[in-house]
């Protein structure tokens, strides 16, 4: 990812103000310095003091294809310096606001006697003048924009949110070059999870490959004994099989993951959504009765696969992954009334990456509502806060992002091979219910680990999409 960044500041003080045009430029290089992250890479202009560079600068930025500008307001500057950067790149930009100490040493300062001297050093302090004239410009060329208000230094709040803004771009990023594979058809009958394939592409950008069940079936038959062998092995480090589980069922489940990881791999795929019946055609059934441990693996190390063709929440699922926070396939279970909780899961994958203590893996005679049996996994999320992101498409075809904070709780589980958890919500559970309803979402939604609400309302300004939050 690549993040612009460019000061401001006025020509004509250069040579009025003996330093003050250097002092800036270190300022500069201190947030360059703060905004230096792993695979980030700062494109720094340095000070735009004249319309004239403010040309060069927004051909340079598009030239670079920068995913975000952050604008650091030095000093006071004209807006003609400013608007020609921004609109020409056409990405969105976050306005720095930032005083180079807390307050200005005002018995020095005026002890000072040069009023000149005086004048440069209030300009070096200055940094909130012209942030009315820019908001006002950016307004009438309707070009949104974002502020932060704080300190150069020791401002953990402001560098916070300065840090929030970098890993919603990120993610945005991530999610405009993911590939998201999408394989088989939908649950008939669930007319709320059905999506538009352009518009997911259109929101959030990247690619939707449409693969056959038939090539994971085909792929099945070019995996070897060792490789099955290994593949059981590597379940018996990644899970807690039960004993109860046979084994030649996990060597099912391990020729599909095999597989499976090979179909990735050729399509190159971030992220996978799927649903098959397979009646009437034994390669098919197989293959997708045995896929449970294999998509669960993906789903941990960063390929989220969503169940019953789930577009939608499989955006969610890989948004809430590339946050760092999991991404785990859930809806709701029941209420409990005495606890004040809603248990919530789901069957097929589970983010084993985000499980308290060990996946279970268990048999089941019949994968209820599906075609088959099989291996299934037994979860719960870690205890402590977490996050529920759901993509809803609006009345108005349109997609809202739909986010609720709350606690994974421990207590008693559905021992039911499924992914399953207690969630209290700082609501309560029926007022939650009704909120969250309210919105329209589908039935399914992602949980991952941590209250990461103010980022997802930050990439939802960066996707220009609505955000509601009902806690």
């Amino acid at each position: 990812m690549k993040i612009g960044l460019f000061g401001i500041g006025l020509d004509t003080y250069w040579p009025q103000f003996a330093g003050l045009k250097e002092r800036l430029e270190g300022y500069l290089q201190r947030v360059e310095q703060k905004l230096t992250l792993p695979d980030v890479e700062v494109v720094n202009l340095g000070l735009i003091d004249t319309a004239e560079k403010a040309v060069v600068a927004g051909h340079q930025f598009r030239q670079a294809d920068v995913d975000l500008i952050f604008l650091h307001v030095t000093t006071y500057a004209l807006s003609s310096t400013v608007l020609p950067v921004v609109r020409r790149a056409k990405v969105p930009v976050i306005i720095l606001n930032l005083s180079p100490l807390p307050a200005i040493d005002y018995e020095w300062f005026n002890a000072l006697g040069d009023r000149t001297q005086m004048t440069g050093e209030w300009l070096a302090h200055c940094t909130s003048c012209p942030v009315p004239e820019i908001a006002n410009v950016f307004n009438r060329a309707r070009i949104p924009f974002h502020q932060i208000t704080g300190m150069l230094e020791d401002d953990p709040e402001c560098w916070r949110e300065v840090a929030e803004w970098v890993d919603a771009a990120r993610v945005a990023h991530i999610m405009e070059h993911n590939r998201m594979g999408v394989m088989g058809h939908y649950y008939s009958g669930m007319l709320d999870i059905y999506s538009d394939l352009t518009q997911q592409c259109a929101s959030f950008g990247g690619h939707v490959e449409i693969i056959e069940v038939d090539e994971l079936a085909a792929l099945r038959t070019e995996v070897n004994d060792a490789d099955i062998h290994d593949r059981v092995a590597h379940f018996g480090e990644a899970f807690d099989v039960q004993p109860d589980c046979p084994q030649t069922e996990l060597e099912r489940a391990a020729w599909t993951s095999v597989a499976l990881d090979r179909l990735v791999g050729q399509h190159r795929l971030g992220s996978l959504a799927y649903y098959y019946m397979g009646t009437g055609n034994p390669a098919n059934e197989d293959a997708i009765s045995s896929i449970i441990l294999g998509t669960s693996l993906l789903t941990a190390r960063g390929v989220p696969v969503a169940g019953e063709m789930e577009i939608k929440n499989v955006q969610a699922m890989k948004i809430m992954d590339s946050f760092g926070a999991g991404g785990s396939f859930t809806e709701y279970y029941a209420m409990d009334y005495r606890d004040d909780v809603v248990l919530m899961g789901h069957d097929g994958p589970g983010h084993i990456a985000i499980a308290q203590g060990k996946t279970k893996v268990r048999p089941l005679a019949v994968y209820h509502g599906k075609v088959g049996r099989g291996l299934s996994v037994e979860m719960s999320v870690k205890h402590g806060p977490v996050t529920l992101l759901a993509v809803v498409q609006t009345a108005d075809g349109r997609l809202q992002l739909l986010v609720a904070e709350a606690e994974s709780v421990p207590g008693p589980i559905l021992e039911i091979g499924n992914t399953n958890s207690r969630y209290r919500f700082p609501t309560g559970a029926r007022k939650f219910v009704e909120s969250w309803n309210s919105h329209g979402p589908a039935h399914h939604c992602a949980v991952g680990t941590g209250h990461i609400a103010s980022k997802i309302a930050k990439l939802g300004d960066l996707l220009g999409m609505d955000v509601a939050k009902v806690c």
